[in-house]
């Protein structure tokens, strides 16, 4: 019963089976494998971007703080949601890449910027010119910490506020299959075409083992994420094993139907949870749930061995049984809906 984290779930066999098939043998490496050269050309299919730049990274803080570094100078600011990955999970990792550049958080529900937020700071930063940080880039997650899903509608929308200022985009897509899937739009739609200028694609909370697509839209500035890349560390010189997780993931929609698994597990246990008279505190839209019940009922449920975080994490299993506590609960592309039951049967 494992619903700590989709990081937590193991590989895709599909995936496992590709990287044994890149170990055999030889291939250039530093990303002139020719797997490299068919994930470019699957994600340029998928996203129909023909000229995108495309480049892997190992982690999602790297996709995210390396894209941001092109977007924002050190002397300008990323608007994000207050609640943001790049500003509670990443160690200032976009802050150190940009040379120093200010986080302006911003408000919205579920995790969500609500677009009035996003127009008091942009009207609000730069007012003073040469003394004032400057407006450097927008940075949306999709889906949210809190497990809500933007719309195209409303990329556009916060996306167009923003290029009307001169501020470009970026996404955190860490779990973008996941919204994709929902959604049933197009990459396209939910990103280029709505308005972002850079995506960090995400894999490895989707079955990878651990890699992270960074597509720019617009590659006029792919060799300065090239030397970016390569001064910070990240340019793998092995770098097939990252470009066969990426090809398995792209073939026959792999990373759709992953994603659609993991959402089709949350939904069950949200329904699960709603029988139960559990409280839902935000909404269930990709494969994260967020809920509230008693705290016998979490005893019950963690000494059966049932993982998940409190959250916020600073509760206890020590205090009176009916105090209602709050967790965060995730399923990931292998969660079974046994293991969802077994976990409703221990609650």
């Amino acid at each position: 019963m494992w619903f700590s984290s989709d990081n937590a779930g193991p590989v895709a066999p599909e995936v496992m089976a590709a990287l044994a098939a890149a170990n055999a043998g030889y291939a250039a490496s530093y990303g002139a494998d020719p797997l490299m050269a068919r994930v470019t050309a699957k994600i340029r299919e998928a996203f129909e971007a023909p000229e995108a730049a495309v480049y892997l990274v190992s982690t999602g803080t790297t996709a995210n703080a390396l894209s941001l570094a092109m977007l924002c100078p050190p002397w300008a600011t990323v608007f994000c949601h207050r609640n943001a990955h790049i500003e509670e999970d990443e160690c200032a990792a976009p802050e150190f890449y940009t040379g120093g550049a200010k986080l302006t958080l911003l408000d919205g529900k579920d995790a969500k910027i609500a677009p009035e937020s996003l127009a008091r700071a942009l009207s609000f930063t730069g007012r003073g010119g040469v003394h004032n940080v400057q407006k450097g880039a927008l940075s949306l997650t999709n889906a949210t910490e809190n497990g809500a899903i933007y719309t195209p509608a409303e990329v556009a929308e916060l996306a167009g506020m923003a290029h009307a200022e001169g501020v470009p985009v970026h996404m955190d897509g860490a779990r973008f299959a996941n919204a994709l899937v929902r959604l049933g739009c197009t990459p396209a739609e939910l990103t280029w075409k709505a308005g972002v200028d850079i995506l960090s694609f995400g894999g490895t909370k989707n079955g990878l083992m651990g890699v992270e697509a960074v597509v720019m839209f617009d590659p006029k500035k792919a060799w300065e994420f090239e030397l970016r890349r390569k001064r910070g560390g990240h340019l793998f010189s092995k770098h097939r094993y990252l470009s066969a997780q990426m090809d398995a993931y792209l073939t026959d929609g792999l990373w759709l139907r992953l994603a659609a698994s993991a959402n089709a597990a949350a939904d069950r246990l949200a329904e699960g949870l709603r029988a139960r008279q559990a409280r839902l505190l935000h909404p269930v839209q990709a494969n994260a749930i967020f809920t509230a019940f008693p705290r016998a009922s979490h005893k019950r449920a963690q000494q059966a061995g049932a993982h998940y975080y409190f959250w916020p994490f600073n509760q206890s299993l020590e205090g009176p049984d009916d105090e209602m506590l709050s967790c965060r609960m995730v399923c990931n592309w292998s969660t079974t809906a046994e293991d969802v039951d077994a976990l409703l049967a221990a609650l």
